[in-house]
């Protein structure tokens, strides 16, 4: 009984560890504050950026706001707009469209090289009016979570990925079907599931059943 009880528990932790939520697959929203990226604070639909901001975007697989992966490139409002003139009621925007890496691309998708453009919008206009304008065609979901830039990625929204061990050992990333909402892509990112901690529970609580059966029955 306890070998049989041991080794459900460590076949069950075994399988536990072939697959391991590492993230979300998304596209990330940052402002430029100076010389560094800071995590946007409400989406590209409501934010509405000033003349001569810069804002960008990255698409990469993170846990959350605070592993989110920054955009990469020149993010310099002189470098980007420079050939596009201020006009009268009218703004410019510069934003850095980071694609990301093979590594974070879906199945069967090759990332497009990072670029930079200069959005010239009405002076109200919100940052997805600046991005539809210049990297169209945007793709959001039911939540209003923006999915893809300029048709990257042309499937798949924000969904969990997870890494999982093949049989030499080898670790590579598999998306779920869960996808973010757009409550997590605004900040908080999601921690381990209740079912996952009650599970964890219930092996713990099985090994330790099986150790205080066999003490029994050595004092018996």
């Amino acid at each position: 009984m306890f070998c049989a009880l041991t080794a459900a528990v460590l076949l069950l932790a075994a399988g536990a560890g072939q697959a391991q939520a590492v993230g979300y697959r998304y596209w990330s929203f940052w402002e430029r504050d100076g010389d560094r990226w800071t995590y946007a604070t409400e989406g590209p639909s409501t934010a509405r950026p000033s003349d001569g901001e810069v804002q960008g975007f990255r698409f990469a697989v993170s846990e959350d706001s605070q592993d989110a992966t920054k955009p990469r490139g020149t993010a310099d409002f002189a470098a980007i707009c420079a050939r596009t003139p201020s006009q009268k009621g009218s703004k410019r925007v510069a934003l850095v469209l980071d694609f990301g890496t093979r590594e974070d691309a879906p199945a069967g998708e090759t990332p497009p090289a990072p670029r930079t453009v200069c959005a010239r919008v009405p002076a109200d206009a919100t940052t997805a009016e600046a991005l539809a304008a210049v990297a169209g065609p945007l793709r959001y979901n039911t939540n209003a979570l923006l999915c893809a830039i300029s048709g990257y990625p042309k499937k798949g929204c924000g969904e969990q990925v997870t890494a999982e061990k093949d049989s030499a050992g080898n670790t590579e990333n598999a998306a779920k079907g869960k996808s973010r909402t757009a409550e997590e892509e605004s900040g908080s990112g999601p921690g381990p599931s209740v079912g996952l901690l009650a599970g964890g529970a219930a092996v713990l609580a099985l090994g330790a059943a099986a150790v205080w059966q066999a003490r029994r029955r050595g004092n018996a």
